[in-house]
């Protein structure tokens, strides 16, 4: 006999490399059996998707495992940061569902930081360079012609130490000094040629700091040591980092004295077809005016997903469905939309709206009667309810639902033709009025009123739904209509061209002619909804009390491919 209260079990997914890092390092007893892991970002930006793909697997390995994820601030530019970025990271973190167990800045580490360098200085194992950025790099050589060592390679420790002061006291120039490791010019590895340590930025201050400080440490001399001073046992990096590691340890293990080491571990980057991913880039949109900031809809920062109407589930979801591996690719935007598709399918509210209305007036019914009729908030979820939506002699339908003479497969309203009224009643199309150049502007119809659901002819069969608001009782409303931001697929493979060239025209689309139903009235910021057979929409932050606005997340279907396929 069947037990037909067994389910089947949700298929466990495999675990990614860095996980079976992990485990294997618990199993072991690696640093004590501790999982620690860090955040790290630089505040001189907006977070984008990709640094939620880091986000989910930092705080997401800390959180599986037991361990403990921190946000570290990797304050190193002055020039760069603001405290503006800094609130920004934090409020993104906090959206997608994850809570740092402590804050901290690399510029809490200063002066530990400073002191190393001081010791590395008296081990011999630093040096100050007074040569120009230009010469140090040209001195570096290529990967198959060793390096030149610099003139000031072999300045004596009480030389070294003094010019290391000066560099700090504000008696020295930007430019004019910097302090380099010496580690072996002659390396295969470009970055162990003497990199450089410390460099002078004294006309800007530090966001938290001030003027304290001239001498700034570099990310390859911070991080690492950030890492040690915290007891981070795995640092995970994106791919560009891998080259860097050798590095990162050999700084370690100048100063490390006990057994634990923190370990890097890289991963793939996240390049999505469509966007940029490029701070650099996206920071010349927001100066140029090319975006509305970063928070536009189009932009693939999460402020700018959040506000078009993404949610933490489906960025989730599509950062499950892409995962982490050793190599480097594109995935296509279609993903993460089909990701967002997903998740709003299942918890987004059915709404009525009409982008570009025309009037319908239905003859045969009254023409002081208001009906409501009973509309379901969700058919994917049997416990989302329903709401009440005005239906009147006169509504407003799509332009697109009526044509004079159709096409033989077009089933929405025709001269003779019958369709349903979504919610309501099956109508019959009887004619139609035009203005002097021929453009249709009323639509004639009358309704059989044994048609409404539980009325005798209610299962009458048409071929057509389409659906309406009330002329009297919709709301306008702004429906701003997001598109991809640029027309090209793979700009990386664009070298030759600037990448605002390929920026998409139609990237956005305002329509002030919209009109919704009036139980949007109260709809908060950022509410997410379908609008019935156009696509999910949510509540701009634009809205007021007075005007509603309304961002396209995405269209119920992908129409996307099909257009540039004609």
């Amino acid at each position: 006999m069947t037990d037909t209260n067994l389910t089947p079990e949700t298929p466990k997914r495999s675990l990614n490399f860095i996980e079976q890092m992990v485990e294997n390092d618990l199993k072991e007893g690696r640093n004590e059996g501790r999982i620690q892991t860090r955040f790290p970002p630089e505040p001189n930006g907006y977070l984008h998707i990709g640094h939620a793909k880091a986000i989910c697997l930092d705080f997401g390995i800390a959180r599986k495992y037991n361990g403990i994820c921190n946000l570290r601030f990797d304050d190193t530019n002055p020039t760069k940061e603001d405290v503006e970025y800094v609130d920004s990271i934090q409020e993104d973190i906090k959206w997608l569902g994850y809570q740092w167990a402590n804050i901290y800045y690399a510029s809490d580490y200063f002066q530990q930081l400073w002191d190393l360098a001081v010791r590395l200085i008296k081990d011999g194992k630093a040096y100050v360079d007074e040569q120009s950025a230009e010469e140090i790099a040209k001195q570096k050589g290529t990967p198959t012609i060793p390096g030149t060592a610099s003139p000031y390679r072999n300045r004596p420790v009480e030389e070294n130490l003094r010019l290391f002061e000066k560099m700090n006291s504000g008696e020295i120039e930007e430019g004019a000094m910097v302090l380099r490791a010496k580690i072996d010019m002659a390396s295969s590895n470009m970055h162990f040629r003497d990199p450089i340590m410390y460099r002078i930025v004294k006309s800007h201050p530090h966001h938290r700091t001030g003027y304290t400080w001239k001498a700034y440490p570099m990310y390859d001399y911070a991080h690492g040591q950030s890492d040690y001073f915290e007891g981070v046992t795995h640092s995970l990096c994106t791919l560009e980092f891998e080259v860097h590691r050798p590095l990162y340890n050999w700084f370690i293990d100048q100063f490390a004295n006990n057994n634990y080491r923190p370990y890097q571990t890289e991963f793939n980057r996240l390049n999505i077809t469509y966007t940029v991913m490029s701070k650099r880039k996206m920071l010349q949109l927001v100066q140029e005016g090319l975006v509305r900031g970063w928070d536009d809809p189009r932009m693939p920062t999460i402020c700018g997903l959040r506000r078009r109407g993404y949610t933490p589930t489906s960025i989730h979801n599509f950062i499950d469905k892409i995962g982490y591996t050793k190599y480097d690719g594109t995935i296509d935007m279609g993903l993460l939309e089909h990701a967002v598709r997903e998740d709003l399918n299942s918890k987004a509210i059915r709404v009525s709206a009409v982008l570009n209305p025309i009037k319908l007036i239905i003859a045969n019914y009254p023409a002081d009667t208001v009906e409501m009729m009973e509309a379901t908030n969700n058919p994917e979820d049997e416990n989302a309810g329903t709401h009440q939506i005005p239906f009147t002699k006169e509504l407003y339908i799509e332009q697109d639902d009526f044509m004079e003479e159709a096409p033989k497969k077009y089933f929405r309203l025709t001269i003779n033709g019958e369709v349903r009224l979504k919610n309501a009643y099956i109508i019959k199309c009887t004619g139609c009025k035009k203005d002097e150049k021929g453009n249709v502007i009323e639509v004639y119809a009358e309704y059989d009123p044994q048609t409404k659901s539980g009325m005798p002819e209610s299962a009458r069969k048409v071929k057509g739904t389409i659906h309406w608001v009330s002329v009297e009782h919709s709301l306008p409303a702004e429906v701003r209509l997001y598109d991809r931001l640029f027309k090209v697929e793979n700009l990386n493979e664009e070298k030759d061209s600037d990448f605002r060239d390929m920026l998409n025209p139609n990237s956005l689309i305002t329509n002030n002619q919209a009109r919704v139903e009036p139980w949007l009235k109260n709809c908060k910021h950022l509410d997410n909804f379908q609008f019935q057979r156009i696509g999910y929409f949510n509540v701009d932050l634009d809205t007021t009390p007075d005007k509603l606005v309304f961002n396209r997340t995405v269209t119920l279907k992908d129409s996307w491919v099909k257009e540039q396929q004609k």
